[in-house]
């Protein structure tokens, strides 16, 4: 009798009291066997008639049935950490508090949390007036079912264009559309989304490493200081960051730091 296959073989514990079967299969293979699987009833139920896709068409517009419209919410919600990053001002904020964090020499003081949690408030503040726009302009109609979805989609583009328009910089614009392949005398009104967003970003990277640099400069002088007082004294042992971290504190916090920091980082927006 041919003994079973090996991996359905039973396998025994040291204590020889438990068995169990080592499954063949990876889990990988199972994840794409269940998806086939449900999309397969899927489609089955829907030329079944029971599971209608499309429950109507009017003026142009399409509207989908709840199991699509909860389909479709789900997956526009796993770009929305994209839109945030890369379409507002979260990347200059969460750089320079990053930056400033180094500048100071504390390790994790404030932790990551923090730093996330405050440049996300600092976005929604500084992008308020752009998100009421887009509010007001692309929601509201949309859900009173004035505009269709195509239409809301137009109309909150548009402020979300102009504020990454008098953000980017000319020389990084131009970059992309010769990249693109685009005319040189395209206009940043009529630049596609994937010209004007990566545009928009580069902007904002070197906007926050040059704010990070001016933070930097005080920082920087007060460790060359400490190091040079205790190199002179022949304190070869004590850490020069050890001994300037409270100095960096102390100024930071005399010069009401917080306040000229944040309050520049909202300035730097306007235009």
């Amino acid at each position: 009798m041919a003994p079973p296959p090996q991996a359905w073989c039973r396998k025994k514990t040291p204590d020889s009291t438990v068995a169990r079967l080592k499954f063949p299969i990876p889990p990988g293979k199972i994840a794409l066997f269940l998806l086939a699987l449900g999309l397969h009833g899927l489609a089955q139920a829907q030329s079944q008639g029971q599971l209608p896709l499309i429950i109507g068409s009017s003026q142009g517009s399409t509207s989908y049935s709840v199991p699509i419209q909860t389909l479709l919410f789900f997956t526009a919600l796993s770009f929305l950490p994209a839109v945030l990053l890369m379409m507002t001002g979260f990347t200059r904020i969460v750089i320079v508090l990053s930056l400033l964090r180094q500048a100071l020499g504390t390790q994790s003081s404030p932790p990551n949390q923090v730093i996330v949690g405050l440049s996300l408030f600092l976005t929604f503040f500084v992008m308020g007036p752009t998100l009421d726009k887009v509010y007001e302009d692309a929601y509201l109609p949309y859900s009173n079912g004035t505009i269709s979805f195509e239409q809301a989609l137009g109309k909150g583009e548009a402020p979300m264009r102009s504020f990454m328009s008098k953000q980017t910089r000319q020389s990084d614009f131009a970059l992309f559309v010769k990249l693109a392949k685009l005319p040189a005398d395209t206009k940043v009104e009529a630049a596609p989304i994937r010209v004007l967003v990566p545009a928009f970003v580069i902007s904002e990277l070197k906007s926050a490493f040059q704010i990070g640099f001016m933070i930097f400069i005080p920082f920087l002088v007060i460790d060359i200081v400490v190091a040079s007082v205790l190199m002179s004294l022949g304190m070869m042992m004590l850490s020069p960051v050890l001994v300037a971290l409270p100095f960096k504190l102390m100024l930071f916090v005399l010069a009401d730091g917080w306040n000229l920091l944040v309050g520049s980082l909202a300035a730097s927006f306007v235009s």
